[in-house]
């Protein structure tokens, strides 16, 4: 995916503009070799997935030249995009090092995937955005999920141009927890396949009311989704899936004045010599060291390595990280409380494709005989052996195959509150240590309660399920909070670091509350809304 570079410039710098290669026919031209270790640009955008890609769409026709920096390459099209057993026994895809379990001293895999495009090119395409409710301060089982400083009225316009974006197919009506909108779907809904709307039936029979879920796929007339097994937890290579590469940094590559800097790991962030200005990041690039210098600086790189990059920018002038006099970056880490629920009933086969179409939102929110909130229910792709061999090691592959070719799968979310306890932490040699303790952990077993009894009474009688644990963490938010109060807060409600007056972070490490849903179109409806404030290009 590298060529030949087309640098030109002084003796100093390479300009990012200039030095680039194309991958494909009518693909985006990237960065190529660079001529020496400086590369300029006005804004520096760290991270290409939900939310820099966005950010990048968003700024496109600014004027500004704008550089993504992306610390992996192009998740490759091919087989094995496909395979069961390349994607979660060989784990083909999971590029990330090892973090820590701050508890027990023992690595693990986290679930992040460095390429362009982010964890969205193995997201499941659930694109809901958050409740109205979910910007206010809830009561829940275990404390209080606190208020954001900016309220659903705020991004609604955001979020409709990012379910334009992002090719989102919904339908209005259905979901009793709906919040309002400006307008309908820009797509009509996936229809259920059979198995999917016997369950939908089961379900209303309960006197429940589940819905059609928001989808974002290709599905458009003309479009090149195929409603396959393999989209959640799968890289498409179809280019049908809604990831952030595919809709947001590709097309915003066609731009002249948008480039992208691929295998580029950013280690740190330089300030000016009174502390207000953040001057250039120091990074390496396959092996050789590089400097990024820009006017305005955007953390895009998940909350877990967005907050570690500034702890690891500690200097004289910000001795406990940059962007940190409120000791907050890294603190009130957040990943939802979920679980895996395998329904089966040994009669029957599941012979459905695209199974992730039905959602269930009757014990979202507090009422008769829910004091509190419990979650959000949605169905899972379409699980296969190899996907739960790692978390049954001891079961033979062919009692696996047997026990998913006739399952219907759910995933199961319960919103984690804030803690300062549960932060992000800087090791030994530079490595990133989770302190994790779950919470709000009751009104979590009484959703997977009521979903096993709900499965058992729609004919499912046997019902397995597996808790995700800290490796979990495709919905990590909260690291770097945005708020009115700098002793309270990281960045101001417009995204901006209240120490530091170039640099934003847009991903969901300003996240307040977790909610109980997919963050996805709410990185992506934020970053649209940072952008249009106007100040990262002023």
């Amino acid at each position: 995916m590298s060529g030949t570079s087309g640098a030109s410039g002084d003796s100093t710098a390479s300009d990012a503009f200039g030095a680039f290669s194309a991958f494909g026919p009518r693909s985006p031209r990237v960065v190529g070799p660079l001529d020496d270790d400086l590369v300029r640009c006005d804004v520096a955008i760290l991270g290409s997935g939900m939310g820099g890609a966005t950010l990048a769409h968003a700024l496109r026709d600014s004027g500004a030249r704008v550089l993504v920096v992306e610390r992996g390459d192009f998740l490759p099209r091919e087989d094995a995009n496909r395979s069961p057993t390349e994607v979660f026994v060989h784990g083909r895809y999971k590029n990330a090092e090892p973090w820590f379990d701050a508890a027990t001293g023992r690595p693990f895999r986290p679930g992040v995937h460095y390429y362009v495009g982010g964890n969205t090119k193995v997201f499941g395409a659930c694109l809901p955005r958050f409740r109205e409710q979910d910007f206010t301060a809830v009561e829940h089982d275990d404390g209080i999920s606190p208020a954001w400083p900016v309220t659903y009225a705020d991004l609604e316009p955001h979020y409709a141009e990012a379910e334009r974006l992002y090719r989102v197919h919904g339908e209005t009506g259905q979901d009793p927890t709906e919040p309002w909108r400006s307008g309908g779907f820009p797509y009509p809904a996936l229809p259920h396949e059979p198995p999917v709307a016997r369950l939908a039936e089961a379900m209303s029979a309960q006197g429940l009311r589940p819905f059609l879920m928001p989808v974002g796929v290709d599905l458009r007339e003309g479009g090149s989704c195929v409603r396959c097994r393999t989209c959640d937890g799968f890289p498409c290579p179809y280019g049908a899936k809604s990831d952030a590469e595919t809709c947001a940094m590709r097309p915003a590559l066609r731009s002249p004045t948008v480039r992208l800097l691929t295998r580029t790991t950013v280690r740190r962030l330089l300030t000016s010599a009174d502390g207000r200005r953040v001057t250039e990041a120091v990074a390496e690039r396959d092996g050789r060291r590089i400097r990024i210098r820009a006017d305005r600086f955007v953390l895009a790189c998940g909350a877990v390595n967005s907050a570690t990059l500034l702890l690891t920018s500690a200097s004289e002038r910000h001795p406990d990280g940059l962007a940190n006099s409120s000791g907050l970056v890294g603190r009130n880490y957040m990943v939802h409380n979920s679980t895996f629920l395998l329904a089966v009933d040994p009669r029957r086969r599941n012979p459905v494709s695209f199974q992730k179409t039905l959602g269930l939102n009757d014990w979202y929110d507090a009422g008769p005989g829910t004091p509190h909130p419990l979650g959000n229910l949605q169905m899972l792709g379409k699980i296969q052996g190899p996907m739960v061999k790692g978390a049954r090691r001891f079961v033979p592959l062919p009692v696996l195959d047997f026990m998913t070719s006739r399952s219907i799968d759910l995933y199961l979310t319960t919103e984690d509150l804030p803690d300062p306890g549960n932060r992000i932490a800087v090791g030994p040699q530079g490595r990133i240590e989770v302190h994790w303790r779950p919470n709000n952990l009751r009104p979590h077993r009484e959703l997977v309660r009521r979903t096993i009894r709900m499965m058992r009474r729609a004919g499912h009688p046997l019902v397995f399920t597996q808790r995700m644990g800290i490796e979990t963490n495709s919905h990590q938010c909260g690291t770097a909070v945005m708020g009115a109060d700098p002793a309270h807060s990281v960045l101001d409600p417009d995204c901006r670091a209240h120490d530091v007056t170039n640099l934003w972070s847009v991903d969901s490490s300003c996240f307040p509350s977790s909610a109980a849903l997919n963050p996805a179109l709410t990185i992506a409806a934020n970053a649209l809304r940072v952008a249009a404030k106007g100040g990262i290009t002023a």
